[in-house]
């Protein structure tokens, strides 16, 4: 079935991004978050960011509007009546995440798929709230959403093959090239790769080993990555990065994901990274 109609739940970076998205592939969305004047703020940002598209000459002031069109806001879970699918994408909580899916579940027509975008939590236990585990699916996004190319598609154990079939298409139908896990795993490929790599640089800042820059030039140009582990972390947020390896440390029980304590510090010291105007790297005006 080709949607039409998505429901994304959380209005930050991952969310909003999503929506804009779905609108540019000419789908409508609905942002939705604990209350209306969030829901907007997400959507402020798309505007601003599609704003300096547009003076960039990249797109026309008449194709902002158009995407902008197809981008509608809430403070409740009401539009999942409407919604072809739901996405979740709100802060990495199981907890939480799961009363949205109990939520969600009471709203949304039975064979509408609830999807989620989380990294590393159990998609199994956000499934086992609803009544409906066979059309719970993951399905990850990537950092912009709306230019990354990958979507991480991953079952919960009681996942249908239709709907895993479903989750794939609509990412092809977002433009994306994705990859589909054949069994439920922690933070799936990409991020439970990549958590080692970024854990271990900032391991390497705690102890003195090389600067934050010299570390992400080393690996960009002796490894070719186009952003440093550090850079990386920044853009993702130290808050974020913590919870993915706090997931992975426990349910693998593997200590190469143990954080340092500089991360805690960091954290406390509200340097999340980009979000927060410093993390790693100091993002202060003209920095």
């Amino acid at each position: 079935m080709e949607i039409k109609n998505v429901m994304i739940v959380g209005a930050g970076a991952m969310g909003a991004g999503i929506a804009q998205l779905c609108a540019q592939q000419g789908i409508n969305a609905v942002i939705t978050d604990i209350s209306l004047e969030l829901a907007e703020k997400g959507k402020a940002g798309i505007a601003k960011g599609l704003t300096k598209r547009v003076e960039k000459g990249k797109i026309t002031e008449a194709e902002k509007q158009d995407v902008l069109s197809r981008i509608f806001t809430a403070g409740d879970f009401k539009p999942a009546a409407e919604a072809d699918i739901v996405i979740e994408s709100v802060v990495e909580d199981l907890e939480i995440k799961k009363k949205v899916f109990v939520e969600l579940d009471k709203i949304a027509p039975p064979g509408v798929i609830l999807a989620t975008n989380t990294t590393s939590l159990s998609i199994s236990a956000m499934a086992g709230v609803t009544g409906r585990p066979d059309k719970v699916v993951q399905m990850h996004f990537f950092n912009p959403p709306a230019i990354m190319k990958l979507v991480e598609i991953m079952p919960g154990k009681n996942t249908s093959p239709e709907t895993l079939k479903a989750a794939e298409a609509f990412a092809r139908q977002l433009g994306k090239d994705p990859v589909v896990c054949k069994n439920e795993a922690p933070a799936g490929i990409v991020s439970r790769c990549l958590g080692q790599l970024l854990n271990e640089a900032t391991w390497m800042v705690d102890a003195g080993v090389a600067d934050p820059a010299d570390i992400d030039k080393a690996m960009q140009l002796g490894a070719n990555h186009p952003m440093g582990p550090l850079q990386l972390i920044d853009f993702i947020g130290l808050d974020v990065h913590r919870a993915k390896m706090r997931t992975l440390r426990t349910v693998l029980d593997d200590p190469r994901y143990q954080h340092p304590k500089l991360i805690d510090k960091m954290i406390e010291e509200g340097r999340l990274g980009r979000k927060a105007g410093k993390g790693f790297y100091d993002y202060g005006e003209g920095k």
